[in-house]
């Protein structure tokens, strides 16, 4: 994808999105001691989410932004991501440490992809969006979000199982507990 964003294209490899290199392209401002990390880079997220909409071609503006534009902002990071994705074609496709270098692209990891949404989600409605016109949660970037988490667990051999979550102690003794029965 064409650059949409001409001030970011001075970006590399070597620079992750929304880490702290943000402040060389005159987004965000000096960290407050006050604000924890995560409201740091949340405003961080917000800021370079809001430069990326007053760049693009035509300018957008907040309210009429989609899941669609979510996402072609998530394509457009790709090109600054670290993740070595293999494609079905590679020889290491399924294998989570390959034994030497291929031509597979750098993509974002699905993990950070996710929590930049969550932040981004938290950081519209923080910014006066109604919950009900958040294009951070809207459906497409759900499945979007369930697609790059498979493709990437695949091409690496690694599977991201939803850990169940444990009942609390008391609850587990209670069911195994004999219940009365109301018979003779």
């Amino acid at each position: 994808m064409d650059s949409i964003i001409p001030e970011f294209e001075g970006l590399n490899n070597t620079q992750q999105f929304g880490v702290s290199n943000l402040q060389n392209l005159g987004i965000g401002s000096s960290s407050s001691s006050s604000n924890s990390r995560y409201e740091n880079q949340k405003r961080r997220d917000w800021n370079t989410f809001c430069q990326y909409l007053k760049n693009h071609r035509p300018p957008l503006a907040l309210s009429r932004c989609s899941g669609a534009h979510v996402l072609e902002f998530l394509r457009y990071l790709d090109q600054f991501g670290k993740t070595k994705v293999h494609t079905p074609i590679c020889p290491f496709y399924g294998h989570p440490n390959p034994p030497a270098p291929c031509p597979c692209p750098l993509r974002q990891a699905w993990g950070s992809l996710d929590a930049l949404i969550g932040r981004l989600r938290a950081a519209f409605e923080e910014n006066g969006g109604m919950p009900e016109a958040n294009p951070f949660g809207a459906r497409a970037v759900r499945l979007y979000l369930r697609e790059v988490r498979d493709l990437q667990s695949k091409a690496r051999g690694i599977s991201y199982e939803k850990k169940k979550r444990k009942r609390p102690q008391q609850q587990r003794q209670q069911q195994q507990l004999p219940q009365p029965s109301n018979g003779a």
